[in-house]
């Protein structure tokens, strides 16, 4: 793992809100809006822009965490900036990020997200052995 980001360093991304973002279920859409679950997705990512330039090419980032406090709606439409601040690296190679989302300078979410860097081949043994106990 490459360190190359320190406490206070942002990344920023923008998203263009879709229908394909919006709170829906089986049972129908609940409301036309950015939904809590794409939020959630979107923060990973903005977690994950780090992670992508800190990993080897033999390492890869798995999320560990993620806390979202979705504070107001965005419409079909609305352009989002996630906000993305580095805040650790912890003992077990966990980049935690905390983020705020905005549309018009208007605060939709916030929270924290965590990723750790692990080789894949280790991450590949940890699936392998959770799909077959017996091995």
């Amino acid at each position: 793992m490459n360190i190359l980001f320190h406490h206070g360093d942002v990344k920023k991304f923008y998203k263009t809100i879709s229908s394909d973002d919006i709170a829906a279920f089986e049972s129908g859409i609940v409301h036309d809006v950015y939904a809590t679950f794409a939020l959630a997705r979107d923060a990973e990512w903005s977690g994950r822009l780090f992670v992508l330039e800190m990993k080897e090419a033999d390492e890869e980032g798995i999320g560990t965490q993620l806390q979202v406090t979705h504070v107001s709606p965005a419409f079909v439409g609305d352009e989002v900036v996630f906000e993305s601040t580095f805040v650790a690296i912890n003992e077990k190679n966990e980049i935690m990020t905390s983020f705020k989302v905005f549309c018009n300078n208007r605060l939709i979410a916030e929270g924290i997200q965590g990723q750790k860097i692990l080789k894949k081949e280790k991450i590949d043994r940890i699936f392998q052995t959770l799909k077959n106990p017996t091995l």
